[in-house]
């Protein structure tokens, strides 16, 4: 694996050393279970994978070499590098301007920009319209190209189906850039249609099936999400199935599987290979190790757990519903959203609204505390959660002990 230079402010102390502990023990990852840190009066569980992800330690490592090495010159970004406000405050406040948010909606006119500025691709990749408008203002984006490498597995995988035949779902948010993008380059190839859920599977098979061949629903339910051109009546008829790389894996799974009987109900198991494209599994490593060790977290008797990332951030959305079926699971962004020991601003996905709770800490001797965060979250800012909510439990705290204990337990010494 490759050893990316990430910013210092980024970096961490006590979660670095915690981290190579770890890996140190379980070089080969085997290990999901969190380590337990042990104070006087409380456990805290930090999550066996969490943060930088490798697709975002790439952009963060080329963006900061581009601001070190093209001082004086205009630097722009599509949009955001990744979905954590701290990096992308920090990149502004160095000069970098937005061209658009994370909507897509324009922040900076296309004719403001030419052929002497730096364009900056972000981990999410672009869509081909937007890589369009860049060589057609013959601006060089290629050397300054962060997309994650298996975003573009996807891509590489959604044409070849597409190459093949099939018509290509992909499991993902609409909204999201990543699935703008990979929708973008699979109607390349292919007809796309975008579902984001099992709700969503379960209508689009009745238009399979032939139960609903009402235009009319098709076009409220379907029509926004599909390529120019859709016709369900025969574009239905092979399909398979990508995602976008930070969704639940389970949930893809179950989708995959929902589509594969709906096209043996259609077709028969014989041919069933024809019809429904075999695919294997497009989320991202990190996605995957992340929502494994956040499962394992799960079988702790946690009084809750708080997951630190960006509040427009997917892959951190699913970790915090992946525990708050569990225990409380508190959403926030920094260390800032610890108010003290009895306020937490915490991200209600439910509500998509921040606000205040009280009494987040249960008033009992000894707590037992979950933390991890998402892909976009820098260590550092864990870190200051992690440092802060010590000291609302503890009042004061050896740390550095708390962390030789856990490594004397790891090396069974």
């Amino acid at each position: 694996m490759k050893d990316f230079e990430i910013p210092f402010q980024f970096q961490s102390w006590y979660i670095s050393q915690i981290k190579g502990i770890r890996q140190n023990a379980d070089k080969l990852k085997k290990d999901l279970s969190p380590s337990e840190l042990q104070f006087n009066k409380s456990k805290i569980y930090i999550s066996r994978h969490f943060g930088f992800c490798f697709g975002v330690q790439n952009a963060v490592e080329k963006v900061y070499q581009v601001l070190e090495e093209h001082k004086g010159k205009n630097i722009y970004l599509i949009s955001e590098i990744i979905h954590n406000q701290e990096v992308n405050d920090d990149l502004r406040s160095k000069g970098i301007q937005f061209i658009q948010n994370t909507k897509g909606e324009q922040l900076i006119p296309w004719e403001n920009i030419n052929q002497k500025d730096i364009v900056l691709i972000p981990a999410f990749g672009t869509t081909l319209e937007t890589l369009e408008i860049l060589k057609s203002k013959k601006i060089q984006y290629e050397a300054f190209d962060t997309t994650c490498p298996f975003v573009e597995r996807v891509w590489n995988k959604a044409e070849k189906l597409g190459s093949e035949g099939y018509t290509v779902i992909i499991h993902g948010k609409f909204d999201h850039e990543e699935t703008r993008a990979s929708f973008s380059h699979a109607a390349k190839n292919s007809k796309v249609i975008v579902i984001s859920n099992l709700e969503n599977a379960k209508m689009l098979s009745d238009f399979i099936l032939g139960k609903n061949n009402d235009d009319r629903d098709w076009n409220v339910f379907f029509k926004p999400f599909a390529s120019t051109g859709f016709n369900f009546r025969k574009d239905l008829e092979r399909i398979a199935l990508v995602n976008q790389t930070t969704m639940l894996a389970n949930e893809t799974q179950i989708i995959a599987d929902f589509l594969k009987d709906v096209m043996i109900k259609k077709h028969g198991i014989e041919n069933i290979d024809h019809y429904f494209g075999s695919t294997r599994d497009t989320l991202c490593y990190a996605t995957n190790d992340n929502q494994s060790a956040s499962k394992a977290l799960l079988d702790k008797e946690l009084d809750l757990a708080i997951v630190v990332g960006g509040q427009n951030s997917s892959n951190t959305k699913h970790l915090v519903e992946l525990l708050n079926e569990r225990f409380p699971t508190y959403f926030i962004q920094s260390d800032h959203d610890l108010t003290d020991d009895k306020n937490i601003i915490h991200f209600d996905l439910k509500e998509g609204k921040r606000r205040n709770v009280y009494g987040y800490l249960p008033s009992k001797e000894q707590l037992k505390i979950g933390i991890t965060s998402g892909a976009s979250c820098p260590d550092a800012l864990l870190e200051r959660v992690f440092l802060k909510l010590i000291h609302f439990v503890e009042g004061t705290a050896d740390v550095d002990a708390a962390i030789n204990n856990l490594k004397e337990r790891i090396n069974g010494l």
